[in-house]
């Protein structure tokens, strides 16, 4: 019997892969269709705080379809832009479903911003106009980025408006983006003016505890779509209230944020993502409906991807191999 050993990816090695955001929606289309028929085992996710707005979540997945398992151990703290490191850092360790070993331990940043911008175009599919052609991003950081990279895999996108609290980072970003995606995409000077008028709008900023709730009611157009990756740091709750439909991507853990202190002023939730997938919910019924569906970030996302990336580096040969 060969001994027991696991696959270490860095971030570089996770990149390296090759996964592509089509890919990675595809697979999380699996995963919240399992979710949505009760074939996925997830608890909702536990997590320390160690600092203000700041957390450390453990976020546990099985998805049997997949033949996926493992667990996410991942960490945002708003202050670490300030000390030059990155707001999400992490590692993801994947397990064999069979016996139980540890197949691989990887770092999850790549894999976090993939698929967070993958469960956005998911839901978009579900609940946006199939027309959608205008992005508004407020949030010019990796989900920023990642969001309309994946966006533009569903929709026909021909212009975006990119607003961040650091106008340099706008710039940064808005350079970068024209260059991924052949979109024009124009910097704006107030929140309003990426929201106002556009199609579809993504929320990327921090995470917080206390909304600062800039967004305010009348700013998203009727017929318009929006993701808050942000929870619902940005929004007034009279601009949720105006959602013809709230979904988000999973109900029981929405509930655990909110006891936490989290959403405590949004409407009744219609349909989470895993219903929307299987079928078993509505998703947009006319063109004029304002929605609003905000994912939290899963750990089936996660394992959905996960399982890809170790079953294509270990074809590849990438990444380096330890002894348990």
């Amino acid at each position: 019997m060969s001994e027991p050993k696991l696959l270490y990816l860095s971030q570089a090695d996770v990149g390296a892969v090759g996964l592509t955001m089509r890919e990675i929606i595809e697979a999380l289309e699996v995963a919240f269709r399992e979710k949505g028929e009760g074939r996925v085992e997830m608890p909702p996710k536990p997590g320390i705080h160690p600092r203000h707005d700041a957390f450390i979540h453990a976020m546990p997945a099985y998805i049997p379809a997949l033949d996926s398992a493992g667990l996410k151990w991942v960490s945002a703290f708003p202050e670490n832009a300030q000390r030059g490191l990155p707001y999400i850092t992490g590692l993801l360790v994947l397990n064999d479903p069979e016996t139980g070993l540890p197949l691989s331990v990887m770092d999850c940043v790549w894999i976090t911003g993939m698929r967070t911008g993958a469960a956005t175009a998911l839901a978009a599919k579900h609940l946006a106009r199939p027309d959608s052609s205008s992005v508004g991003v407020l949030g010019c950081g990796v989900q920023g980025r990642t969001n309309l990279l994946a966006l533009k895999e569903l929709f026909p996108l021909t212009s975006a408006r990119a607003y961040d609290i650091h106008p340099g980072r706008a710039e940064a970003y808005a350079a970068e983006m024209r260059e991924k995606t052949g979109i024009p995409v124009e910097v704006v000077a107030q929140p309003r003016d990426a929201v106002a008028g556009c199609d579809i709008v993504v929320t990327a900023g921090p995470i917080l505890m206390q909304p600062h709730a800039t967004i305010q009611a009348g700013w998203l157009k009727p017929g318009g779509f929006a993701s808050p990756v942000d929870f619902d740091s940005y929004w007034h709750p009279q601009a949720l209230a105006q959602a013809d439909k709230f979904c988000t991507d999973d109900t029981p853990q929405l509930r655990y944020y909110q006891e936490v202190g989290y959403f405590q002023h949004i409407p009744p939730v219609h349909a989470d993502l895993g219903e929307l997938a299987a079928g078993q919910r509505p998703g947009r019924e006319r063109d004029d409906e304002r929605i609003i569906c905000c994912n939290l970030g899963l750990a089936i996302d996660d394992m959905a991807t996960a399982i890809r990336i170790y079953r294509r580096a270990v074809e590849r040969g990438i990444g380096t191999w330890l002894p348990l």
